[in-house]
């Protein structure tokens, strides 16, 4: 199955941002949800802030928007990426 390059950017609610510069090959976009909402957690888990209003926005290799999702959506699924 061909994969796609998309990075996952992490927004907050007054600039902040931790860029993803290097960007993680998937190929579907059940695979991309699950990755954003790791990315999400993982980022819940390093610190202690008010998480509820940041988000993960993820872009493919083109620079496209392909998903929104906020911190407060994120779910822990399978490391397949399984829905």
């Amino acid at each position: 199955m061909p994969t796609r390059l998309y990075r996952f950017h992490c927004v907050g609610p007054h600039g902040e941002a931790a860029f993803d510069l290097r960007g993680r090959r998937l190929p579907t976009l059940a695979q991309v949800r699950a990755q954003a909402d790791r990315v999400a957690l993982a980022l819940m888990e390093s610190g202690e802030a008010d998480w509820t209003r940041w988000i993960v926005d993820v872009h493919d290799g083109e620079g496209r928007r392909v998903l929104v999702r906020p911190f407060t959506q994120a779910r822990i699924r399978p490391a397949d990426g399984a829905p």
